[in-house]
């Protein structure tokens, strides 16, 4: 493996110089960092992380911390950003370092992190309303990035979508197409986006004149599992008059909605519309539903990039208000909404 010298040796540069261009420090100007750089991957030199630590203050390594669940899986959604995630930081040159998290204290495992003296900083993901490890990170200085926000204004940089509009715009549709009987199944509400996503629900249906009963709003972990035990309960009709449609915050959920229809000799969507939210993970591709399903949609992909970027970029210095990015979901409407069937009138009203 080539060293610091070996490329010393290659450009008749210092050794000094060499390593003040590999790090980035700005005396060494553009043209002789770009062939400083060009002749280390020429050379196939890779950085040795704890000198270059004792250099420039930075390792390199930023950490991710995963929550198991109740049967010690991770969520799905997260091992798709893990994957994403470790790229876009190896495009920069930055390794993630991945930890589990099984206790109730949700910054202990941050705690133990930080003891280790390694990390540059944290992405963090699934973030809570006044989520404790908001404030643990911002009290000890240490740069972090969050995938979603805790609040509508703050301070430090992330990566999400507009979840309000996410559900204003799946219930707008549904109105348009004369439903009233409308079903949210949504996430565990202590997560910041299914609160948002319950908040634009009830925001639109109010604006569409529309009264929801509140058995029509349940929520939990997104599971197939979930959207089938809960569709079942609605469209028996043992609360009522049955929803003529269900807006969902997965396409996992989704999937447990169309299952249950089935079961139920129900129709989509003659019978029954359903609309989701996808993050495009490949095992449920809403291309694939059986009617194709009509979503919201935001590759969770598409976050790994920005993540990592605004990151390092606030390693670096950059102030965090200006490394925040909201993006709307695309809404695709597919075969799995039509209108609402006849004799839909909604009893509540």
């Amino acid at each position: 493996m080539a060293k610091l010298k070996d490329i010393s040796s290659e450009l008749g540069l210092s050794v000094a110089t060499v390593s003040r261009a590999l790090n980035g420090f700005p005396e060494v100007n553009a043209k002789t960092r770009a062939k400083v750089e060009a002749t280390a991957m020429r050379l196939g030199y890779r950085p040795n992380r704890t000198a270059q630590r004792l250099v420039t203050g930075k390792s390199n390594m930023v950490g991710m911390i995963a929550k198991l669940n109740a049967d010690n899986l991770a969520d799905r959604t997260f091992l798709e950003i893990l994957t994403g995630l470790t790229a876009a930081l190896a495009e920069r040159d930055v390794d993630l370092v991945l930890s589990v998290d099984q206790g109730d204290n949700p910054v202990l495992a941050y705690e133990k992190m930080l003891e280790r003296g390694i990390l540059d900083g944290f992405i963090l993901n699934a973030p809570m309303v006044d989520d404790p490890r908001v404030a643990f990170l911002q009290k000890r200085g240490v740069p972090f990035v969050v995938h979603g926000q805790t609040a509508d204004d703050v301070a430090y940089p992330f990566y999400g979508i507009d979840n309000k509009a996410v559900s204003r715009d799946a219930v707008q549709l549904l109105a348009a197409l004369g439903h009233r009987r409308i079903a949210l199944l949504n996430g565990v509400r202590d997560f910041a986006f299914a609160q948002d996503r319950e908040r634009g629900f009830r925001e639109a249906i109010s604006d569409a004149g529309i009264n929801v009963p509140e058995a029509f709003i349940g929520e939990e972990t997104p599971s197939e599992s979930f959207g089938y035990t809960k569709a079942l309960e609605m469209l028996s009709g043992r609360s009522g008059a049955r929803p003529t449609a269900f807006v969902c915050a997965s396409t996992m959920i989704a999937a447990g909605v169309l299952k249950a229809a089935n079961d139920l000799g129900l129709s989509v969507p003659a019978d029954l519309s359903i609309i989701a939210h996808d993050d495009a993970l490949p095992s449920f591709r809403a291309v694939e539903f059986d009617p194709t399903l009509t979503v919201t949609r935001s590759p969770l992909r598409d976050a790994c990039v920005p993540l990592a970027n605004h990151l390092i970029d606030h390693i670096d210095g950059a102030e965090g208000r200006g490394l925040q990015t909201l993006i709307r979901a695309e809404l695709i409407v597919r075969n799995s909404t039509g209108p609402v069937p006849k004799g839909g009138k909604d009893p509540w009203r």
